[in-house]
């Protein structure tokens, strides 16, 4: 296994896989705060020099955390499909980037083959990606999932109508949620991020969600964003839950600081295929983003991306309905500015996909980053070309609780007429019966919370 290159006659080594996947990686904040990045652009192309000519075999047998020693490890080798893996182990990652762009590689082809890679190899591949490659690629994997709805057909997009109030306000939370509706949003998840995470608070909200559902007959799921264990608890004692919720990160170490593990989600899906209310079968909903490991000091020496992409090698294991990525949620010292922004949500959409995950984008920012508005549309222009799964509706583009930056209502309703794209069936069907959508378009009656009275 060779770890070195020549370039414009000066020699680069690098002393492990581990550090030439950093070294690879395009410029972020993150991983110049961990000191793990390339010190030049020279550096960075060095790597992507010798990770090109990387075996596929060399980074199976040389996993950034051992096996031994972090569970996200274990069940991402657990779950390889070994006879994959070996038909394609002696390609090269160049050879693979080729391939996925590739004429010949189409949806069922990248499906199979992203069973046989582990998550530091498709990490590798899309650290020799420019962004339009990416996107490309993105564009030819779109998993679909279901839970009441099904999400991922292709000409749909849909949308997490994100209702979330600064003191769990019912009434506000009530009009957000109608506001949302009335513009289209709402048929991936209504779903909740309290401010209060007492089980008796959250089942407050699950069951007001979950009223509004059945009075309207609206054909959705809901959840309210506690942890795990929270929510279990409130459907232990009954509280109506069509889709359980969970950060996770992509070492054992930074899910324990989340109070998560293995065994905790083997439980709490267990709990919803029992008692959840929904149809199913993919009731667990998860949420990432480059950067939390190095927040929580849990990166064990490994770039964002990659841990990013363990991640998902990691959400996989439960089949969700939903993995949404906000890789710009926690601020500048893990994403700088917009153009890190972008990059980042452009190969975390890929890397979900060939991961076999139904991948949704927030294009987040945080108003401490050198990012604005400019940049968040870009980013959801983008990857809603490369084929995200759905997106977040926030009442006005800007989190009230959470304080942070989203795609707000308006944007969702641009997303989808910029590109041609419709509702989830069953829920364009309401919004049809409610009279708020015609023939794939809003009408007069988007935004108006009367229709609700």
């Amino acid at each position: 296994m060779k770890l070195s290159c020549v370039i414009r006659k000066q020699h680069y080594q690098f002393s492990s896989i581990r550090e030439v996947l950093a070294k690879a990686s395009e410029e972020k904040s993150g991983d110049r705060m961990s000191r793990l990045g390339a010190e030049s652009a020279l550096e960075r192309m060095a790597a992507k020099v010798v990770l090109s000519e990387m075996k596929l075999a060399d980074i199976y047998e040389n996993p950034v955390i051992p096996y031994e020693q972090d569970e996200v490890t274990r069940i991402i080798y657990d779950d390889l499909n070994t006879f994959i893996y070996k038909e394609i182990k002696d390609w090269t990652v160049g050879e693979l980037r080729d391939y996925i762009l590739s004429r010949k590689a189409g949806m069922p082809e990248l499906t199979r083959l992203g069973r046989g890679l582990t998550s530091e190899m498709i990490s590798a591949v899309a650290k020799l990606m420019s962004s339009i490659d990416l996107v490309m690629a993105s564009q030819k994997i779109r998993h679909q999932a279901y839970c009441n709805t099904l999400i991922g057909e292709p000409g749909r997009l849909a949308f997490r109508c994100q209702p979330n109030h600064p003191i769990d306000d019912p009434e506000g939370i009530l009009a957000s949620i109608k506001e949302g509706l009335s513009y289209g949003s709402g048929d991936a998840v209504i779903g909740i991020n309290p401010n209060n995470d007492s089980v008796e608070s959250v089942t407050k909200l699950l069951v007001m969600s979950h009223e509004l559902m059945q009075r309207w007959q609206i054909p959705t799921q809901n959840c309210v964003l506690a942890h795990i264990t929270t929510q279990m608890q409130a459907l232990r004692n009954g509280a109506p839950v069509a889709l359980m919720f969970q950060s996770l990160a992509g070492t054992q170490k930074a899910n324990e600081a989340f109070g998560v593990s293995k065994e905790i989600l083997d439980e709490g899906m267990g709990l919803m295929l029992s008692q959840g209310t929904a149809a199913g079968p993919n009731v667990m909903y998860f949420e990432t983003g480059q950067g939390s490991e190095v927040s929580l000091e849990s990166h064990e020496a490994v770039d964002m991306q990659t841990l990013e992409a363990r991640t998902y090698g990691f959400c996989r294991h439960w089949k969700p309905f939903m993995v949404n990525n906000v890789s710009g949620f926690i601020g500048p010292e893990t994403l700088y500015d917009g153009r890190q922004m972008i990059r980042a949500d452009l190969e975390d959409l890929f890397m979900g996909k060939l991961h076999g995950l139904p991948m949704g984008i927030a294009p987040t920012y945080t108003n401490h980053m050198h990012a604005d508005q400019n940049d968040q549309e870009i980013a959801g222009m983008l990857t809603a070309l490369a084929g995200a799964n759905f997106y977040m509706g926030v009442p006005g583009g800007d989190d009230v609780m959470l304080s942070y930056q989203d795609t707000s209502y308006h944007d969702d309703a641009s997303l989808r007429e910029i590109l041609g794209l419709r509702p989830l069936r069953e829920f364009e069907r309401w919004l049809e019966k409610m009279g708020i959508m015609e023939n794939g378009r809003l009408t007069e009656y988007a935004g108006d919370l009367s229709i609700f009275d």
